[in-house]
């Protein structure tokens, strides 16, 4: 069966400021050594696998560009621009429709363009196995990511150790963010994974599911698809996608649906929410330094500095995150990383558009 992708890169990456802004966000960005973006690491990971041609990017209007040019391999009726977000259901049924125009039906990867993986291999061997189960039927597959410690940023999904189908497990619920002493308690029982946001599935069963339970969401996506490929496409997609519902496809489908499955990972996977996630990246020095740029630290210990050309000299710092740019700094506490984006909440209350 043709295999199709579906690489969700619209996210604004605001946990990055100043390095990622309205106009560059963070898919967009290097952040490994090799200095390939992190939308070009996901596509080179998947290439084993899917053409280039049964690609498809989903974005906003705005990064159209950054697309061609970080992907100029990609064709480019293959970049499925939004008007406005809708979220991951409205995303993913867009994507649907046009693999179901173009095939018919076919296999669909869901990936996002703003993770990191360690063990390519690996990770292609998941999706062979979760391409196996979603061809069986009309499943819908998610990989999970095993637990190595009781992390509270990230949803889980408790799976059924005794229903297993292949190297898949049924999927038992979907929970939400929990505490730290859930999360300990979801570790210690092993039948939790992390919730990664990635799927396989049929285009028809997908849309088959949006259909039983977002019905208006599906109505709307069979107007969109009567429309692509005529003069009539984008005028259709503006007009009716910032009419969609906008619900995630978690809350909209797979909290309800059946025939579930989840995959469990083991491949280096990595979200990279935040600034934090740089020490699990880079090479840190002798000192638990993790620099980039032109830096000299002296009694320092244990902090995240990315600069430019500039100098930046670190003297008697420890556990903090410094990022240079041309026309922002970022000072900040390892701690209160999370709290990054309300600084650009500040910005947007005053006005200064500029620097987001």
């Amino acid at each position: 069966m043709k295999k199709t992708a579906l690489i969700m890169a619209g996210g604004r990456g605001e946990r990055f400021w100043p390095k990622s802004r309205k106009s560059l966000p963070k898919q967009f960005l290097s952040l490994t050594e090799d200095g390939r973006t992190m939308i070009q690491l996901t596509v080179e990971r998947i290439r084993p696998m899917i053409a280039m041609e049964d690609i498809f990017i989903s974005t906003n209007r705005g990064y159209r560009e950054l697309v061609l040019e970080q992907l100029p391999e990609l064709p480019p009726e293959n970049i499925l621009c939004e008007p406005v977000g809708r979220n991951t259901a409205p995303c993913i049924g867009l994507g649907a429709v046009h693999m179901a125009e173009k095939y018919e039906d076919a296999l669909m990867m869901v990936l996002p363009s703003d993770h990191l993986i360690k063990y390519n291999q690996m990770f292609l061997n998941a999706l062979k196995d979760g391409c196996k189960i979603a061809e069986q039927g009309e499943n819908l597959v998610t990989i999970g990511i095993t637990p190595d410690y009781p992390e509270t940023g990230y949803g889980y999904i408790k799976f059924r150790p005794d229903e297993a189908q292949g190297n898949a497990y049924a999927v038992d619920r979907f929970v939400e963010k929990p505490d730290i002493r859930t999360a300990k308690e979801y570790l210690e029982t092993e039948e939790y994974l992390w919730n990664s946001g990635m799927f396989i599935w049929k285009v028809s069963t997908i849309l088959q599911n949006i259909h039983k339970f977002l019905p208006n969401l599906y109505e709307g996506l069979h107007t969109i698809r009567a429309s692509i490929g005529t003069d009539k496409q984008e005028m259709t997609l503006e007009k009716v996608f910032p009419e969609l519902e906008s619900v995630s496809i978690d809350y909209g489908i797979m909290e309800k649906a059946q025939n579930i499955y989840i995959l469990p990972g083991v491949f280096g996977w990595d979200d990279v929410g935040s600034w934090l996630a740089v020490e699990r990246i880079q090479k840190s020095n002798e000192s638990g330094n993790v620099v980039k740029g032109n830096i000299i630290t002296i009694h320092s210990k244990n902090n995240i500095i990315q600069g430019g050309k500039k100098l930046i000299a670190a003297v008697g710092l420890e556990d903090l995150i410094i990022v240079d740019t041309e026309d922002a700094t970022l000072i900040c506490d390892k701690g209160s990383a999370p709290d990054i984006k309300m600084v650009l909440d500040n910005l947007k209350i005053c006005n200064r558009e500029e620097y987001l």
